[in-house]
């Protein structure tokens, strides 16, 4: 479908990629991996045009079209979610339109034997079996469909999208791509914005997908449930793995092996003919052998071995001065857009040195309440930032406000100050940007280059109250660690908003839950909030919690309206145990459903496999593929693996019914 021949691209005279040539076929879907700066977003800018190789050609056939979510994206609209997202069917609506002018032209004309008239039906007709192929009166339906996948609630379609965050207009920008239903589409990072529910959306999406898809991501599970075929950028040029990424990292490990082994091997032949040259170079009986080998060396073409990225980021914020004993102190504050109600009665204390997170649904308030704390916006209520709180502020979309026409160090250079200014390579070296890439421009950075880089700007200020929205955005798994270990050792007071609970995990102490219009505080750890949720994830735990708000109210104003037997204490013991009664009753509930859901995912798993023994059978029926070991090998595994998901089919099943009669 698309072919890309000969690609070479080269910044300041350095070449990201060089001779690089692969095809992008029909259905397939590709992983695009590589190390941070290793030329991933720049590929995707290539194939979808935005930015020109210096030198080799993209052939992309007529008529062919292309869909391209870049990780950072500059949004400016003010319309509703409906009228925005319908900007994806732009073409279907203008053929709408011009049907409905024709059908008042029919209905106002008499003429109605007149060739002209004639000619007015026939265009008619085809214009409306154009229309009726392009899905017709369904695109509505099909943007609810989608919107509501990724997360929307139906009151949100009418709410002007300035209301939402830059995560939830992602949302809108992917929901309009995925709209338009493109041949090849192009996702650079598409879960960065996504909770839980909206990736396993995206994934069953992509799975049944009939185009051809490349994406690049670090969330691991998510490639391994769309992919089927691993392009690495590695030592500028790609190899092509025909495989999922759980398999491509074993066969990139044994590649890598033999690569080492060859190499070893090569250094050796290359050592031992030097060496022969050198004590045989002035033998006269000897300058025919000696030529011989010069001539070999010569010819050799050096080994390449795939780049490992061994190098670790180290990060350290500044000392600075003590603050207060409570940095941050809410009570009662609220914030409304208009009439949407983001919170209300939000009261919380947050002490000095504690690390606390704030998790939730997106646009349930986390960055707004931030927002609040920075004093960006207006609110209601009390908010007080205590006494010598000096604040360090990395936001969602703080890759986007740098300059992109600076290079790193010039970046860095224009808020430096003091002796940091003699530190600045020093600094740069820390974060993977010493030497040459320091004179890279901004524009050229990947959206972790990016992150790391708003990062340092966040270390050239000492403080001693950390707030961090999405940190984890556009970051590796090793960059991950080490910005929680620094999180960790930091002496100050750390709020972090994050969705990843492996981040979370160990780092906090204290979960801040927003949810339903208000904010609920939990003691203990990430994992000790969900083990309390009865919950795997955080968007189980915040779904769990919001589904029961109104039953926890309806309790609420109960006890209320009995106060005067509460008092004498005979009916609290009825309303205790009703309590713990409906909890039994929501944990068994949540069992059967995950036992539903691991049998229906059991159940999948076989139609796939036994679809493909009976693709192995008729491949078995011709001749040439009787004698195929890999086709043999593939059909004994596929059957032994089908046996033992059977296997477990049947305890699964047995299981589920022990649970529905308990």
């Amino acid at each position: 479908m698309v072919s890309i021949d000969n690609l070479t691209v080269e910044f300041s005279a350095k070449p990201l990629f060089t001779n690089v040539s692969f095809v992008i076929n029909d259905k397939d879907r590709i992983a695009l991996v590589g190390k941070n700066g290793a030329g991933k977003s720049t590929m995707l800018k290539i194939l979808c045009g935005l930015q020109k190789p210096t030198s080799g050609e993209v052939s992309v056939p007529t008529g062919t079209t292309i869909g391209y979510l870049p990780q950072v994206m500059k949004l400016a609209d003010d319309t509703t979610v409906r009228e925005e997202t319908r900007k994806a069917f732009s073409d279907t609506t203008k053929v709408q339109e011009r049907l409905h002018r024709m059908e008042k032209e029919m209905a106002e004309r008499t003429d109605y034997e007149s060739d002209s008239y004639n000619q007015l039906v026939e265009k008619f007709t085809e214009e409306h079996e154009r229309y009726m192929m392009m899905g017709g009166d369904n695109y509505e339906a099909a943007m609810e469909r989608t919107l509501i996948g990724l997360g929307f609630e139906r009151s949100d379609f009418d709410r002007p999208t300035k209301e939402f965050s830059g995560g939830w207009r992602m949302r809108i920008e992917l929901a309009k791509i995925l709209l338009r239903k493109p041949d090849v589409l192009l996702l650079d990072e598409p879960t960065n914005h996504l909770d839980i529910e909206s990736i396993q959306w995206l994934e069953q999406y992509l799975q049944n997908f009939a185009k051809a898809v490349v994406l690049v991501s670090h969330d691991r599970a998510f490639i391994n449930n769309v992919t089927n075929r691993t392009l690495e950028i590695t030592c500028r040029h790609i190899e092509d793995y025909k495989v999922k990424y759980d398999q491509y990292v074993v066969l990139r490990k044994e590649r890598r092996e033999q690569q080492l082994r060859a190499y070893e091997n090569q250094q050796k032949e290359i050592a031992d003919t030097k060496a022969f040259i050198e004590r045989f170079r002035y033998q006269a009986t000897k300058a025919v052998q000696v030529q011989q080998r010069i001539r070999q060396l010569e010819k050799i073409v050096p080994i390449e071995v795939d780049e490992v990225d061994n190098k670790v980021m180290h990060l350290k914020f500044p000392p600075c001065l003590r603050s207060g004993d409570y940095p941050v102190i809410c009570e009662n504050v609220r914030k409304d857009y208009g009439s949407h109600t983001v919170f209300s009665d939000v009261t919380l204390t947050i002490k000095r040195g504690e690390k606390v997170a704030f998790v939730g649904k997106n646009g349930e308030g986390k960055s707004t309440l931030v927002k609040c704390i920075m004093g960006q916006i207006p609110y209601t209520g009390k908010l007080k930032i205590g006494h010598n709180v000096e604040i360090g502020y990395f936001a969602q979309n703080q890759a986007q406000l740098l300059d992109e026409d600076l290079t790193i160090y010039e970046t860095i250079d224009r808020v430096a100050t003091g002796e940091m200014r003699l530190k600045i390579n020093d600094l740069l070296g820390a974060f993977m940007f010493g030497g040459e890439t320091s004179e890279k421009k901004v524009k050229v950075l990947s959206g972790g280059e990016r992150s790391r880089l708003a990062m340092i700007r966040l270390l050239l200020e000492p403080v001693n109250l950390l707030i961090l929205d999405e940190p984890t955005n556009h970051l590796d798994m090793p960059s991950k660690d080490v910005l929680k270990e620094a999180i960790r050792a930091f002496d100050g007071t750390a709020i972090i908003v994050s969705h990843d609970r492996d981040f979370l995990d160990g780092l906090v102490s204290k979960v801040y839950e927003f949810g339903g219009g208000h904010v609920r505080e939990h003691l203990g750890g990430i994992y000790d909030y969900l083990r309390a949720h009865n919950a795997e994830t955080i968007s189980e735990a915040v779904e769990g919690n919001t589904a029961t708000a109104g039953q926890e109210a309806t309790r609420s104003e109960q006890k209320n309206s009995s106060a005067t037997a509460q008092a004498m204490n005979a009916p609290s013991d009825n309303v205790s145990g009703g309590r713990l009664s409906y909890e039994a009753h929501k944990a068994q509930q949540k069992k059967i459903r995950k036992a539903m859901r691991d049998l229906e995912s059991c159940e999948k798993k076989i139609a796939t496999m036994e679809a493909r023994i009976k693709e192995l059978d008729t491949l078995f029926m011709k001749p040439e593929n009787a004698s195929k070991m890999e086709l043999v090998t593939e059909y004994t595994d596929t059957k032994r693996a089908l046996d033992e998901e059977n296997e477990r089919w049947f305890k699964l099943s047995e299981d589920l019914e022990t649970l529905k009669a308990e």
